[in-house]
């Protein structure tokens, strides 16, 4: 993002708002394995709400992730003991 940094004397100048990485280790039950990833911090409180790493790719869209995740998810979603069940239309 883009913004002005703004003086006292209300001067403003051109700034970048650079997103809050940090290289975190989480480690897959399914996959028994662990791996390094560069993720922002709200990336890291949304897998802490979901539990666990697996569960957190499980429900998370592929558009938002790298093509390295990706291949990860798939591989996880080969190993999950739960399916998605069918959501029956109840009447």
């Amino acid at each position: 993002m883009k913004g002005h940094n703004v003086s006292h004397a209300n001067n403003k100048t051109k700034r970048k708002f650079l997103p809050n990485l940090k290289k975190v280790k989480f480690t897959s039950d399914l996959l028994k394995r662990s791996l390094r990833l560069t993720v922002s911090n709200a990336g890291v409180r949304c897998v802490d709400k979901k539990g666990s790493f697996d569960l957190f790719l499980k429900v998370v869209k592929n558009k938002n992730l790298s093509p390295r995740v990706k291949k990860l998810k798939k591989n996880i979603l080969i190993k999950s003991p739960f399916k998605k069940a069918s959501i029956s239309k109840s009447a």
